[in-house]
């Protein structure tokens, strides 16, 4: 992405945060970095309150109301669900100033959910980080390249796209109707991601090692490296073999040690089977062993394609499932969008993360 021309720059702003999240602050930061004057903050919580001190020192903790009135861009950063009452609240009792830059950073929403406040004549933007974030200062740090899914009025998009490059970030143009399924993308691949991780090293420490991170760290390094510049083809392992008996020996040790865990391993397995088949990697011959015993442990069938055939179809790439943040993340994601609390985790992607 090419430098940002100073025409093309949005004047130097006073910046507003509503809920001081582990988003907004890392977010009003950033702007500040590149100029801008973060005026007012509004959090009720007392890691909100100690998030906005360490990052946005010197800034006044005031109503929601108030950061509007001091405010010439503000940032709604509170949880996905809270949003639109937020909105809708703000825009009832005149808080909303003609003019004014309101954004929101929830990956689920596009501008829709600001129309009250459009109405009242606000410009109505939706950036949504697609990463995590931890409520600290290394969070400015990681917007630098991080993507951000942006949605906005096509005369405000020069804007939108402008105030994502000034924070580090690159923007992603997602269409309104198309944000759900952009969140959904990033929950599947961020969100997710930290259960099977942490699910994980739980059973390797179970299995007697001493140091599951770092046993760990170099095989999901590589695992991710492979699946973004492979997609389907980096899949490896018993699944895409169709190693049938060792699969069934999963199951069986994870009914033993950890049954909580079997279900979520026979979804995974199923879906991996799945794609394989798509793809090619995942021998027909091979398949229909490996589904039975998938199915024999599981809720119900396995995958379509594949139940009493010989050939399944493989014609044509995977699609029945989002693919990715976005974020977050709250947000990551991220959750995508982490809440106003101190221990509900933001994907920035979410308390809008947020």
């Amino acid at each position: 992405m090419p430098p940002t021309e100073a025409q093309d720059r949005p004047a130097r702003l006073t910046v507003g945060v509503v809920g001081a999240g582990r988003v907004g602050p890392a977010l009003a930061a950033s702007l500040q970095l590149a100029g801008h004057r973060p005026v007012a903050v509004s959090g009720v919580s007392d890691a909100s309150v100690r998030r906005a001190a360490e990052l946005l020192p010197d800034v006044p903790l005031v109503t929601p109301a108030e950061v509007l009135a001091r405010a010439d861009l503000v940032l709604l950063t509170v949880p996905d669900d809270a949003l639109a009452d937020l909105v809708s609240g703000l825009a009832e009792t005149g808080a909303v100033r003609p003019g004014q830059l309101l954004v929101h950073t929830s990956g689920r929403f596009g501008t829709a959910v600001l129309d009250p406040a459009t109405r009242a004549g606000a410009l109505p933007l939706a950036l949504h980080p697609a990463m995590t974030f931890t409520g600290t200062s290394v969070d400015v740090q990681r917007l630098a390249g991080c993507s951000f899914g942006v949605t906005s009025p096509d005369e405000l998009r020069m804007a939108a796209e402008a105030l994502v490059i000034e924070m580090g970030g690159e923007p992603e143009w997602i269409a309104e109707s198309a944000r759900p399924l952009y969140h959904a993308a990033l929950a599947i691949g961020a969100n997710h991601l930290v259960t099977l991780v942490a699910q994980s090293m739980e059973l390797l420490h179970d299995a007697g090692v001493q140091a599951p991170d770092r046993m760990l760290g170099p095989l999901l390094g590589a695992a991710l490296d492979n699946a973004l510049r492979s997609g389907d083809a980096a899949l490896t392992g018993p699944v895409a073999r169709g190693d049938a008996g060792t699969v069934a020996a999963h199951i069986a040790e994870l009914r033993r040690h950890a049954p909580q865990s079997v279900a979520g391993y026979v979804a995974m397995a199923r879906t991996t089977a799945d794609r394989a088949l798509d793809h090619g990697l995942l021998k027909p011959e091979l398949a229909e062993d490996l589904l039975d015993v998938l199915a024999d442990h599981g809720d119900g069938p396995g995958p379509g394609p594949a139940r009493g055939t010989s050939a399944p179809d493989t014609s044509g790439p995977h699609t029945s499932g989002p693919d990715p943040d976005t974020p977050g993340p709250d947000t990551p994601g991220p959750d995508l969008d982490a809440p106003d609390t101190p221990d509900t985790p933001d994907h920035g992607p979410e308390e809008g993360d947020r």
